[in-house]
């Protein structure tokens, strides 16, 4: 038999959640398990990594205020910047993504995530929040040049524990499923874990002779 000599996908699960144990966490689980999981499935080596962001809370904060990472933080940048599918997940605080969850998004370079297959995910109390998947998260990474998949994954607290879909609709389970088989499919063809980056190259949009020259 023929060994494998692929490179193992990086798959990263960024989780928001500010307390322990956290839904937002058990989400982020339970996402992460099904896709690798669907990869597994499909012949597919998989590296997984799970960040807390609760862990790098203060290293954001230094950072947003003197520009400098800490190597933890760092760490943490380098995973979702080089990863090759993420799931983002996040409580939904005041009909939006948490203070935390947008932080860390502020500090990545607003290039590094181009291209990058995201699954997007939320929890909250009551079912209306699930509306800050598109009216919030979505349009977040489409800024920052992701692909975000079409199936999202909101969590509220009737959903934990729901079995069979009675009333016709898919419970979260189900939900869980389907989006993880988007972004599994997306991870697979994915190159980006491979690919060598430039740190010194220039973003396209860039012109010696300033914005109002390049037009």
């Amino acid at each position: 038999m023929t060994e494998n000599t692929t490179p193992a996908k990086k798959l990263v699960a960024v989780s928001a959640g500010l307390s322990q144990p956290s839904s937002t966490r058990l989400l982020a689980d339970r996402l992460a398990e099904a896709t690798v999981a669907d990869l597994r499935d499909r012949g597919v080596d998989v590296e997984l990594t799970m960040i807390d962001l609760r862990d790098v809370a203060n290293d954001i904060t230094s950072n947003l205020m003197t520009g400098f990472a800490s190597s933890k933080l760092q760490e943490a940048i380098d995973a979702v910047s080089n990863a090759d599918g993420l799931i983002a997940t996040t409580p939904i605080f005041t009909a939006s993504y948490s203070g935390l969850f947008k932080s860390f998004f502020d500090v990545i370079d607003n290039t590094a995530l181009t291209g990058l297959p995201v699954l997007i995910a939320a929890t909250g109390g009551t079912p209306r929040h699930s509306l800050a998947l598109d009216h919030a998260m979505r349009p977040l990474f489409s800024y920052l040049r992701a692909s975000v998949l079409p199936t999202s994954v909101f969590a509220a607290t009737e959903d934990w524990g729901s079995g069979a879909a009675d009333d016709g609709f898919p419970t979260l389970p189900d939900r869980i499923r389907r989006a993880a088989g988007e972004l599994a499919a997306a991870v697979a063809v994915s190159k980006r874990s491979t690919e060598v980056k430039d740190p010194f190259a220039l973003d396209s949009s860039f012109s010696p002779i300033g914005a109002y020259g390049a037009q």
